[in-house]
């Protein structure tokens, strides 16, 4: 099941946006697609201790159910300090500080083109105007129930309006 870039991005944001309300440190996005045949994008995040580092992933895999994403593993062992989580197009590194340190994935990976969240964001800001301003302009040109004279209704005389009342 290929993501399409797009999926992935909004995968990558909605994730993104869990760890950092869960106080994930130095999170990365690295754009891999050049280099690897496996995945597309690696999400690189720390957490300051082993229950916060369990916390996150509680959480990235509560984001993913959500958002209905079936996950290709999750890797951990107690006190290893670094937690994977494969979700096909995109894989998650959660790190203690040691650990990232260590391994410096980022190093590893230093031709991919690291992508900021405000990158991501900014991607989806002038599709989400394009369509505001689509809606606008539809809205704009559709005639108004009050101005048609079609639909509306002729006056009635004050003496037919008593009579009806009346009745």
């Amino acid at each position: 099941m290929k993501l399409k870039p797009a999926a992935s991005r909004e995968l990558i944001k909605l994730c993104c946006a869990a760890l950092s309300a869960k106080k994930a440190e130095d999170l990365r996005i690295l754009d891999v697609s050049d280099q690897s045949s496996l995945t597309d994008f690696l999400v690189l995040a720390t957490g300051t201790s082993e229950p916060h580092l369990r916390a996150l992933g509680t959480e990235l895999k509560h984001t993913l159910a959500a958002a209905q994403t079936r996950l290709l593993g999750v890797e951990t062992r107690e006190e290893s300090g670094w937690t994977v989580v494969d979700a096909f197009d995109v894989m998650f590194h959660l790190f203690s500080p040691e650990q990232r340190e260590r391994y410096a994935l980022e190093n590893l990976w230093k031709d991919a083109r690291e992508v900021t969240l405000d990158e991501l964001l900014a991607v989806a800001a002038p599709k989400a105007k394009a369509k505001a301003k689509a809606k606008a302009k539809a809205k704009a040109k559709a005639p108004s129930a009050a101005k048609s004279p079609a639909k509306r209704r002729p006056a009635a005389k004050p003496a037919a309006r008593r009579a009806r009342r009346k009745s």
